[in-house]
């Protein structure tokens, strides 16, 4: 039977969760996502699970935090005066920012607390600090040229 390989392209359907079991992603809505094996698509221990999988084949691969998105970092948390913020719209838990920092480049921010003078606001990714737990199913194996 057929084993993918480095530089084949395959079919996968996954599901992603937390430590805690929460699902953070997954192919059901979207169907299988196609993935190289050995281009950087996605996290290097998903694309070692994957290398010499048959169709059919399933894994449980965890992912851990330094390896994902990193540790979270409680200096990436800011409270902004109310006054800096536009003033269209009214600020509201779980409603995006972006902010430049000092070096001109930006930050995308998640405001977590609206107080009455200042919000809170998380620049961490949201699943910072978290293992991740994936569900792998090889669906199809695309050979290399």
């Amino acid at each position: 039977m057929q084993t993918a390989k480095n530089g084949d392209t395959v079919l996968i359907d996954f599901v992603v969760r937390t430590g805690d079991g929460r699902v953070v992603g997954n192919t059901e809505k979207d169907g299988p996502q196609t993935v190289t094996i050995g281009a950087s698509e996605i996290f290097p221990q998903i694309e070692a699970a994957l290398d010499g999988m048959e169709v059919g084949g399933v894994q449980a691969v965890t992912v851990a935090a330094a390896d994902a998105f990193g540790p979270r970092r409680e200096e990436m948390v800011i409270q902004i005066p109310r006054e800096h913020l536009p003033q269209e719209t009214p600020p509201q838990p779980g409603m995006g920012l972006s902010a430049r920092q000092q070096d001109g480049s930006t930050i995308d921010l998640v405001i977590t607390e609206v107080g009455e003078d200042t919000v809170t606001a998380d620049g961490n990714h949201p699943l910072a600090g978290e293992d991740l737990h994936f569900g792998l199913t090889l669906v199809e194996i695309r050979p290399a040229a």
